[in-house]
C-alpha cells in the first residue's frame, strides 16, 4: 500500500474510534441533561474553549510538537470528557468540556495540516494535480470520520433501547416541539426521562475505551511528517510570539475576511443540528431512544456523500457542489419552520437529517480544501482560523439554546447561510480575476502538477 494512503488510513481510523465516542455523547447532552440547561451550557463552554485555543494554540503546539503528536495530545483530552460523564456534574463536566475544547483547536489544525502535506506530496511525486490528490485524501477521511456517528449512535441506541417502553407523548407536548418549541430548553419532560445509571456507564464504558483505542493507534502507526518546503527554505524556526501571531496576521489576506462565514456558519448549522434538532425535533415528538438512529442517518449520508464529493470536485468544481450545499440547507430550514413534527411521520425524521447530513457534507469536505490550498504558504495559520470562526458559530448558536425559539434559531441560521455564500461567491470572483487558467466552477482536469498544485 503506499505509504500517503497508509497514514491517511490511520488518521482516520483514529478520529473514527475516537469521534464514536465524542459524536454520540455530543448528541446526547442536550437530552440527558436538560435540567438547569447543563447540557447545551456544557456544549457552550466547550466550544468557547475551541474558540480560545484557536487563537492561540494550533500554530505552536504543530510548530513545537509536529502533526503527529500534536494529534495524540489533543485526542487525550478528548478522552477526560467520556470519563467526566461518569459522574456527570456542573464540577465535573465543565472542566473536562474546557480541557476537551483546548484540545479541539490543535486536533483538527494538525490533521488538516497533515492532510495537506501528505496530499502535495503524494501528488508531486506521482505527476499529479496537488488539489486533486488533496481532494481525495479529504473525502476518504470524512467518508470514514464521518461513519463514527453511525456507529456512536448506533451504540447509544442499542444500549439505551434496554429502556423499558415510556408512555405515549401527549398531545399537548406536540404542539410545543419543532419550531414551536419555545418552553424546553431548559425543563425535563417525559420523552426526555434518563435512562437508568448502569446504562449511561455501560455506554460510557465503550466510549471511554474506544476513545483509549485512538490514541493507542495513532501514537503507535502514524508516520511523522513535516512541511517540506519550510525544510528546504532553510529559514530559522521563527519565534514563539510571531508562530502565536501568525493567527491573526493572515487576516491581511482580505480572502480570509471574506471566508469566515463559511466556518461560522458550519458551526451554527452543526450546533443546531446536535442541540436543536435532537431535542426539539427527535426526543420531543419521538424520545430520546429515537436520537441515535435518527443521527445515524445524518452520519451515513454525510460519510458516503464525503466520500462522493471529493471523487467529483475535480469534474465539478467547487462551486457546484458548494451551490448544492447551500440549496439543500436552504431548502431544509424552510421544512422545518412550517414542519410540525409528529410520532406518524417517523421517516419524515430521517428524511432531514439525511438530507442536513448531505449539504454538512459540503462544508466538511470543501471548506477544508479551500483554506488549504488558498492558504498553502500559511496551512498552520489558515486552519487555526477556521476553527477558531467554526467554534464561534458554536459558542454563539449554544449560547442562545437556552432562551431562543426555534423558530428564531431557524432564521438566524437562514440569514448566516446566505450572507456566507455571498462572501464566498467575492472570493471565486477575486480568484477569478487575479488567477490564470479555468475557473474553479469549470470542470477542467489538468495534465501537469507543478505549478497548479496550490491553486484552483
Amino acid at each position: 500500500m503506499d505509504r500517503g494512503l497508509r497514514n491517511v488510513l490511520v488518521v482516520s481510523l483514529g478520529f473514527l474510534l475516537l469521534f464514536t465516542a465524542y459524536g454520540g455523547l455530543q448528541s446526547l447532552q442536550s437530552s440527558l441533561y436538560s435540567e438547569e440547561g447543563l447540557g447545551v451550557t456544557v456544549l457552550s463552554t466547550l466550544y468557547g474553549a475551541v474558540l480560545l485555543s484557536s487563537m492561540l494554540l494550533p500554530p505552536l503546539l504543530i510548530r513545537v510538537l509536529g502533526c503527529k503528536w500534536t494529534v495524540v495530545v489533543s485526542m487525550s483530552c478528548y478522552v477526560t470528557f467520556s470519563l467526566g460523564n461518569f459522574y456527570a456534574s456542573w464540577y465535573t463536566l465543565i472542566p473536562t468540556s474546557i480541557l476537551l475544547g483546548l484540545g479541539a483547536a490543535p486536533l483538527w489544525s494538525a490533521h488538516c495540516t497533515y492532510l495537506t502535506l501528505v496530499g502535495n506530496s503524494c501528488a508531486e511525486k506521482a505527476g499529479k494535480v496537488g488539489r486533486d490528490v488533496v481532494n481525495q485524501y479529504f473525502g476518504l477521511f470524512f467518508l470514514i470520520f464521518q461513519s463514527s456517528g453511525v456507529w456512536g449512535n448506533l451504540i447509544s441506541s442499542l444500549v439505551f433501547g434496554q429502556t423499558p417502553t415510556q408512555d405515549a407523548i401527549p398531545e399537548g407536548q406536540l404542539l410545543s416541539c419543532g419550531a414551536s418549541d419555545c418552553l424546553m430548553a431548559t425543563g425535563p419532560s417525559n420523552s426526555t426521562q434518563r435512562p437508568s445509571q448502569e446504562l449511561i456507564y455501560t455506554l460510557l464504558g465503550i466510549y471511554t475505551g474506544s476513545g483509549v483505542l485512538a490514541v493507542l493507534l495513532v501514537a503507535t502507526f502514524l508516520d511523522p511528517i513535516r512541511d517540506a518546503q519550510q525544510k528546504g527554505e532553510g529559514e530559522t524556526s521563527p519565534s514563539v510570539g510571531s508562530t502565536l501571531l501568525s493567527t491573526f496576521k493572515l487576516f491581511r489576506d482580505r480572502r480570509l475576511c471574506l471566508l469566515v462565514l463559511l466556518p461560522m456558519y458550519s458551526g451554527f448549522e452543526q450546533a443546531f443540528l446536535a442541540g436543536d434538532y435532537t431535542r426539539s425535533y427527535t426526543t420531543c415528538a419521538l424520545g430520546i431512544h429515537f436520537v441515535g438512529y435518527v443521527m445515524i442517518c445524518f452520519a451515513a449520508t454525510n460519510a458516503l456523500c464525503s466520500q462522493l464529493y471529493g471523487k467529483v470536485a475535480q469534474y465539478t468544481g467547487r462551486i457546484t457542489l458548494y451551490a448544492f450545499g447551500a440549496v439543500t440547507h436552504l431548502s431544509c430550514i424552510i421544512a422545518l419552520l412550517l414542519w410540525r413534527p409528529s410520532p406518524d411521520q417517523l421517516a419524515v425524521f430521517f428524511v432531514f437529517s439525511g438530507l442536513w447530513g448531505m449539504a454538512d457534507a459540503v462544508w466538511q469536505t470543501q471548506n477544508n480544501v479551500l483554506f488549504g490550498v488558498l492558504f498553502d504558504k500559511n496551512k498552520e495559520a489558515a486552519f487555526a482560523n477556521y476553527r477558531l470562526w467554526e467554534a464561534l458559530g458554536f459558542v454563539i448558536a449554544f449560547g442562545y439554546s437556552t432562551f431562543l425559539c426555534v423558530s428564531v434559531k431557524l432564521y438566524i441560521l437562514l440569514a448566516v447561510l446566505c450572507l456566507a455564500m455571498l462572501a464566498y461567491a467575492v472570493v471565486e470572483y477575486l480568484e477569478a480575476k487575479t488567477l490564470p487558467g479555468p475557473p474553479a466552477g469549470e470542470a477542467t482536469k489538468l495534465a501537469e502538477g507543478g505549478e497548479t498544485q496550490t491553486s484552483l
